[in-house]
């Protein structure tokens, strides 16, 4: 198969699950190109999943063309470009000025400069949009017949949370009438996403995969004098709830001063965090560590012992998934605490593989670490059950296999359906 995926930024390093995609599709033999609609910053360039350099990913990446700031600029830049790319597809860049039809991306010019950068592009059997607010694009882009292919829209997250509140709970009533079908990444989402009027015969669950082989599986117990060491890795956004981590730590310590919090991400928060952290007067005891590359990652979970994601419902209405953080510290057996939030009831087992909390309840997360740290016993227990269960859903091998199979159903116009296609694969192992 032909495949394009379409991407906000590429390569991103929180999103893992892309590349895991992406790779599990060249590995099985499918063409593969990547559409980014933004560079990365370059300073961040050496903070990137090492399967980007391992399958040269950046090969096969297209980045669209900056569109100047300037409009007088733009038009200037769009004119030299329809002068040399017009004998090409004369119609495809025609309905993409057309300002009646597409309003605001017309009269910007940005749906021209997003037609020309695919005007040479071949047809492909699928075009997957990686979140929902890239297929708005997708969609009107093979309206115009600038792409061609079964259009396939991925959920995950903030697009079917923050951006229906932003802005409005129709804003994707002509995806979900043009698109070919439609994944999510949990069940939340899903029903989400019939609420707001997609065909149930048209979307199924597809879980984030996630490489369980490189993430090594350690029993976790507590020795006399040791150091309790607490982790939480995440952007340092809102919706991840970090400050209530924070302060729930700073309740422990009042008891337990034998314990150290890393939390590893950045984000628009930081500077607000390190003031949080210096006014409960535990700058030695609770660290920022920055963005990490991913084995520097498992080396600080292979040293931890309890695992935090208190994720929130943000005032701007933005959601989390069962995200892939938690699962790579539930697969290297680290107890975990985590809130009754978005999809994450659907990852974590409460009193099995972990506890689950209110959102925004610091007082609760602290209670659920003392209940750890005096129950040490059940750490073992509760980190081989996060293994096992992360394995049997989340297993990118397998979820792979799956979306290879939707992907085969899409193209004989059928529609897949949950159980037809896990069976396919249970077949396929």
């Amino acid at each position: 198969m032909k495949i394009a995926v379409l991407v906000d930024k590429f390569p991103v390093i929180s999103e893992t699950f892309v590349v895991n995609q992406i790779v599990g599709l060249i590995l099985r033999g499918h063409k593969v190109d990547i559409y980014s609609s933004n560079n990365i910053n370059p300073n961040d360039s050496h903070k990137i999943h090492p399967d980007v350099e391992n399958y040269h990913l950046l090969d096969i990446t297209r980045n669209h063309p900056q569109i100047p700031e300037n409009y007088f600029s733009r038009v200037l830049q769009a004119i030299r470009l329809i002068s040399i790319n017009f004998h090409i597809s004369p119609l495809v860049i025609l309905r993409s000025l057309n300002f009646f039809k597409y309003g605001r991306r017309a009269v910007s010019l940005r749906l021209l400069y997003l037609a020309l950068d695919l005007i040479k592009a071949p047809a492909y059997d699928i075009i997957h949009c990686q979140f929902g607010t890239l297929a708005i694009d997708g969609m009107i882009l093979r309206d115009i017949g600038a792409i061609k292919g079964k259009l396939m829209t991925s959920f995950r997250g903030y697009d079917i949370s923050w951006f229906v509140q932003q802005y409005g709970n129709n804003v994707y009533d002509q995806l979900f009438a043009k698109g070919d079908f439609f994944l999510t990444n949990c069940e939340y989402f899903k029903s989400r996403s019939i609420q707001l009027g997609c065909d149930p015969k048209k979307i199924v669950v597809h879980g984030s995969g996630i490489d369980c082989s490189r993430f090594p599986f350690k029993d976790r117990y507590l020795h006399p004098g040791q150091k309790i060491r607490i982790a939480t890795t995440g952007r340092l956004i809102e919706k991840k709830g970090i400050e209530y981590g924070i302060c729930a730590v700073a309740k422990v310590l009042q008891f337990y001063p034998n314990i150290e919090y890393q939390i590893i991400g950045d984000g628009e928060l930081k500077e607000t965090l390190q003031q949080l952290i210096q006014s409960l007067d535990i700058t030695d005891k609770v660290k920022l560590l920055g963005w990490k590359t991913q084995p520097e990652i498992i080396d600080i979970l292979n040293q931890s012992d309890i695992f935090i994601a208190p994720s929130v419902t943000a005032k701007d209405g933005n959601q989390d998934a069962p995200v892939n953080t938690l699962k790579e510290a539930m697969l290297m057996g680290l107890p975990v605490i985590a809130t009754t939030h978005g999809g994450i009831p659907e990852l974590v087992e409460d009193g099995i593989s972990g506890f689950l909390v209110p959102e925004r309840d610091a007082e609760a997360i602290a209670t659920k670490l003392i209940d750890l740290i005096e129950h040490p016993a059940i750490w073992s227990s509760m980190g081989r059950a996060g293994r096992a269960y992360v394995e049997s859903h989340y297993d990118m091998n397998k979820l792979n296999d799956e979306l290879v199979e939707i992907y085969r159903q899409v193209m004989m116009n059928n529609f897949p359906t949950q159980e037809p296609v896990l069976a396919s694969v249970v077949a396929l192992q």
